[in-house]
């Protein structure tokens, strides 16, 4: 992968978790949510997202499917930062809620656990603002068939190309 205008000295691993970045930001289901994902290192990321009342269930709190998302796309990223030339496809992911969610800055920080052929593993956390985690969850995500430089926001067709 050269160098990109953007991060000029960059290394390729730098390079590519600028790109999968950018692919998170270009998903149409992310304007739908005000997230932010940073790739902190080799297997490791960090989504951080504004939950408001619009996200809330009749109850009050956020709905699970906010939990889910941001577990499954912290776990899935983390995963993803090892594989360069394929997009993974979660195959399973299990859901532990500790607390509710209510509006507010949240974190979710996935990191790969194993595997690095086919299959991979990975557990997400997510915290609140006081520092309280509100849920965890552990996904297993495959190598799929679609290369990662042909989607929108990977590659040399991104917003800033690489």
């Amino acid at each position: 992968m050269p160098a990109s205008d953007e991060f000029p000295h960059a290394s390729g691993a730098e390079q590519h978790y600028r790109a999968l970045e950018r692919l998170y930001a270009s998903a149409p289901v992310n304007a739908k949510f005000a997230s932010e994902l940073h790739i902190t290192g080799e297997g490791r990321s960090r989504l951080t997202f504004t939950v408001s009342p619009d996200d809330y269930h009749a109850a009050g709190a956020a709905h699970g499917t906010i939990y889910f998302k941001m577990l499954d796309d912290a776990a899935f990223y983390a995963c993803n930062s090892l594989v360069t030339d394929r997009f993974l496809l979660t195959t399973s992911f299990n859901l532990f809620f500790s607390k509710p969610l209510r509006a507010g800055q949240v974190t979710a920080e996935g990191r790969w656990v194993s595997g690095r052929r086919r299959v991979f593993v990975a557990e997400a956390r997510l915290v609140d603002e006081e520092g309280d985690e509100i849920g965890r969850g552990t996904g297993t995500f495959m190598k799929s068939r679609i290369p990662l430089s042909s989607l929108p926001g990977y590659g040399a067709d991104g917003p800033s190309g690489l």
